[in-house]
């Protein structure tokens, strides 16, 4: 619980030590009634932390389903409205990395079906969730390092995350990011519980946070890279810690009863890391397994370079004029926990900046041999950005409480953070209102759906052009129903995969026999492949269009509906 205080040795000692202590005076004279003060305390603390959920349930609920699906979306819709059974057929070969998804998606549907208001509603609950655990977390940080108002610190670590504009994409789309967010925000406080208290307990719950994290993404489970580099730089600290109250080291023969467990504490807690992240591996082992079999889906990655760097920063930034502002600030969190004296094993710069920085990192680095970069694919880091502006701004305010204007003016302290923030939401209005527009979104396949409902004619078939482009049917499908898909050989159900299989060039020509109108569904390339078409197979594909002439086109966003008549 926020702001709980316990005696605790090993890694995590010293941790506690910072926290408020308000009302412990009296536990002594009046235990009872320290009790309810301590019960009071808590409930406030944590009102105040739920504050960040219930906003981001207010701002990005509303309207959820406004916006229509794109594609990704649809994948979801194909993948979670199919039986168990047929689901599990399916991840046998394709796209097991989000099989913890869609099995919790066909729970989802089941119970709310498949409107964009329910489809997204998963994704918006857990970022929710994430923005408390962020709050949760800011507020133990705050207190370790002796900030005013810790749970206000709190409190606007989870605004900010809040008002990320990528947090509103991701709490507004059917995918699985929100969820990994959440997982691992929610792994991330409970590393502090657990390394403060060092009960199994909290290391139990740890596992099985970080396990969900990688069930829910494989690549996220990066997250235990950043968090061995938390637990080692605490390890350091706190073996500097003893050594500085005891010079002789803590190596030296005959120390005291109360002495030999703080110093065994070290390497217990890290053992019991490992051995809850080895668990942990071991639970998403066999995904790992598949994934690994099925890494071809990522070859549409390209391998990233200082354009791909320069969205990611824009991208957790909010927008390009935000990224000064809110780096200066975040930068003032990280030198604030530096120069900090004494320095407590673990603060927001020991905890934040390893998360914010090494998975990015990492996934940069290995695309540069095999591309499996994506910006979407370290959303879970944005918590720890707003760990660190949150504890800039604290710190901000504290460096100005102790100048002699801030003495004098008492609370006036927080004003110079008041006005950074006033800044930062003026800056951060029009991305966020950008981001709830529909070309925020690559498709918008409502209108795609609304164009063919208007204009198909009974008898018209539909080719996509290629053969992936048929998840443009699949979010709003019912006026495709009335197409024949003039190409497909097995239903993605019946071929266990994500968009079925197509047949050979010569039965595709016998079913254009009789066809007089023929709609092709293709990317923004549409047209040019039209024109230019790659390969043997699409070459021959396009040839057989030659008897039909073009009878209207739309244009949609990043796709292209083209209606063809015969003659």
């Amino acid at each position: 619980m926020p702001g709980e205080v316990r005696e605790v040795t090993g890694a995590g000692a010293g941790y506690d030590s910072g926290m408020v202590r308000t009302g412990l005076a009296h536990r002594g004279s009046t235990p009872q009634g320290a009790r309810r003060h301590e019960r009071r305390r808590r409930l406030v603390t944590w009102a105040v932390l739920l504050i960040p959920g219930i906003v981001l349930l207010l701002v990005d609920g509303y309207d959820l389903g406004r916006l229509s699906l794109w594609r990704d979306e649809a994948y979801t819709i194909d993948a979670a409205h199919r039986s168990l059974p047929q689901i599990f057929a399916m991840l046998s070969h394709t796209d097991a990395v989000n099989s913890t998804y869609y099995v919790l998606m066909h729970v989802d549907i089941a119970v709310l079906g498949t409107s964009a208001a329910a489809l997204r509603l998963p994704s918006l609950l857990a970022m929710a969730v994430a923005a408390v655990a962020t709050a949760a977390t800011g507020d133990r940080l705050a207190r370790v390092s002796r900030l005013p108002a810790p749970a206000l610190t709190g409190m606007l670590a989870g605004l900010l995350f809040v008002a990320a504009p990528q947090v509103t994409r991701y709490a507004q789309e059917a995918r699985s990011y929100g969820l990994v967010t959440m997982c691992a925000t929610i792994a991330s406080y409970l590393l502090l519980r657990a390394a403060a208290d060092g009960r199994w307990r909290w290391w139990a719950a740890y596992g099985v946070a970080i396990a969900l994290t990688g069930l829910f993404n494989l690549l996220a489970f990066l997250l235990v890279v950043p968090h061995a580099v938390t637990l080692w730089i605490a390890r350091a600290r706190q073996r500097a810690a003893l050594t500085a109250a005891d010079p002789q080291g803590p190596l030296q023969p005959g120390p005291g009863p109360a002495e030999q467990p703080r110093r065994a504490g070290l390497s217990v807690r890290l053992s019991r890391w490992l051995a809850v992240v080895a668990a942990a591996a071991v639970v998403t082992s066999p995904l790992l397994v598949l994934g690994f079999g099925e890494r071809r889906q990522v070859d549409w990655l390209l391998k990233p370079g200082v354009r791909a760097i320069n969205h990611l920063v824009v991208a957790f930034g909010g927008a390009k004029s935000l990224v000064p502002l809110v780096a200066l600030v975040a930068l003032a969190g990280v030198l604030g926990c530096v120069a900090a004296r004494p320095r407590m094993p673990v603060d927001a710069a020991t905890l934040a900046l390893p998360w914010l920085v090494l998975p990015a990192a990492i996934l940069l680095a290995v695309s540069q041999i095999h591309p499996v970069y994506d910006a979407r694919y370290v959303v879970f880091s944005l918590p720890a950005l707003a760990l660190l502006t949150a504890t800039g701004l604290a710190w901000l305010t504290r460096v100005v409480a102790s100048t002699r204007v801030g003495r004098a003016t008492g609370e006036l302290s927080w004003v110079p953070a008041v006005l950074v923030l006033v800044v930062f939401v003026a800056l951060v209005l029009a991305p966020q209102r950008s981001m709830r527009l529909p070309w925020s979104r690559a498709d918008n396949l409502r209108k795609i759906s609304a164009i063919v409902a208007a204009s198909e004619r009974p008898g018209d078939a539909v080719l996509y052009l290629p053969s992936n482009k048929r998840v443009f049917s699949m979010g709003y499908p019912a006026p495709f129903r009335r197409l024949r898909d003039i190409s497909l050989a097995l239903s993605p159900v019946a071929a266990a995969s994500l968009i079925g299989s197509e047949v050979p060039v010569r039965t595709l020509r016998a079913r254009f026999a009789g066809v007089h109108r023929i709609w092709v569904v293709s990317g923004r390339a549409g047209p040019h492949l039209l024109q230019h078409p790659a390969g043997e197979e699409q070459q021959a594909e396009v040839a057989l269009l030659k008897p039909f002439h073009l009878i209207q086109r739309w244009h949609v966003q990043e796709d292209v509906l083209s209606l063809f008549g015969r003659g």
